[in-house]
């Protein structure tokens, strides 16, 4: 008998002892009954077992053991998937899930031992059906990650959507406050610091609407049109200025810098590039715009710290930031998501983003061509 018979042959005893296991494993307030969790069990095993009755070839079997995908495994992936959708659905955390897959394997493997059937085509069968096994759990597991990051994703997206709205509250209300002419000295300071405490607030919110979108594979929306890059520059220097009073930032804009843009994501992206230099480097901080023929190039340095050569090649990635640690007496500015965002907006413009830095300065430069047609 092979082992596939086998798993058919002793399908029922399988199921139970496999079902007890998987009751033990699950969450205390699991909905899935007994007929369902049985339900489960025999899906995945006859799964298993038609998976070792197919042809499989040497290229086939390596393929396999790295985890490459297979057309001809697309029902028997498709068992993987449905079953992690199901557990993530009834409350089962990954280490549940792949616990599940381990008490299969040990007691369908202590069965098969029990029939006295140890020969080399035996072994065979044992290897196929770890094989099988070790291809379900892969496909189980990666399903259940990509899930759970998009679930995440969302959570991500509509908070920063719904505390939007709160939050324009507030900075309104701050500015009316600060039109009181009869404040007393210290409440007008308490009112300024809660407006630029409210401005820093709708930045990380800002970013964290950006990444929570281009995480779920949306395509950045602009509103382009023309605008003037040089009083965009001035802008954002302001605003960063209001959150950071001593912050030097000199501005230097040289050629025609009009130019066709989204004027709030790119205000967004020179606010990330300032608070970036404020947070990590030290001294004056220099915004330099250039209009060339065909394209805009702003320039943003600061003296300081380099970046550490090692941290370069991810340092646009999400939740990195650019050195260790902030410069003293500087908190930290965020989670890491600025100079993403960056990227992606630079991106959407159909321009690019770099950084150099070496013991004398930091700069990042971003290019963006002059018009542009954004993606639908």
């Amino acid at each position: 008998m092979t082992l596939s018979d086998f798993i058919e042959a002793e399908l029922d005893g399988l199921v139970e002892d496999w079902t007890e296991y998987a009751r033990a494993l699950g969450p205390k307030d699991i909905h899935l009954d007994d007929a369902q969790l049985r339900n489960s069990a025999r899906e995945l095993l006859l799964g298993i077992a038609a998976n070792m009755r197919g042809v499989q070839t040497d290229a086939e079997q390596i393929a396999k053991s790295h985890g490459e995908k297979s057309g001809a495994d697309s029902d028997f992936n498709h068992i993987g998937r449905e079953h992690a959708d199901d557990r993530q659905a009834h409350g089962f955390e990954i280490n549940a899930l792949v616990a599940e897959y381990r008490a299969l394997r040990a007691s369908v493997l202590r069965r098969w031992q029990g029939t006295g059937q140890l020969d080399a085509k035996a072994l065979q069968e044992m290897i196929r059906f770890n094989e099988a096994v070790d291809q379900m759990v892969a496909v189980s597991v990666r399903q259940f990650a990509q899930t759970t990051e998009r679930i995440r994703d969302l959570f991500a997206g509509v908070l920063a959507h719904d505390m939007r709205s709160p939050l324009a509250a507030i900075l309104n209300s701050a500015q009316v406050v600060l039109c009181d002419e009869h404040l007393s000295a210290r409440s007008a300071r308490a009112g300024a610091n809660l407006q630029r405490s409210a401005e820093r607030l709708k930045w990380l919110i800002d970013d964290l609407f950006v990444f929570a979108r281009t995480r779920l594979g949306d395509v950045l929306p602009l509103e382009p049109s023309e605008h003037d890059l040089a009083a965009i520059c001035h802008g954002a220097g302001e605003e960063v200025r209001a959150s950071n009073a001593d912050a030097q930032i000199e501005m230097e804009a040289t050629g025609e810098l009009r130019v066709v843009c989204d004027a709030a994501r790119m205000n967004q992206l020179i606010v990330n590039l300032l608070t970036n230099a404020v947070q990590y480097g030290h001294g004056c901080i220099r915004v330099k715009a250039a209009g060339e023929a065909d394209q805009i190039v702003l320039a943003v340095s600061n003296a300081g710290p380099p970046i550490p050569a090692d941290a370069l090649p991810t340092l646009f990635d999400p939740l990195t930031r650019a050195n260790p640690s902030p410069a003293p007496g500087r908190a930290s500015s965020g989670v890491g998501l600025g100079l993403y965002i960056c990227r992606c907006i630079a991106h959407a413009h159909h321009g690019t983003i770099a950084v150099r830095s070496d013991p004398n300065e930091t700069v990042f430069t971003v290019q963006i061509p002059r018009d542009f047609a954004p993606a639908s």
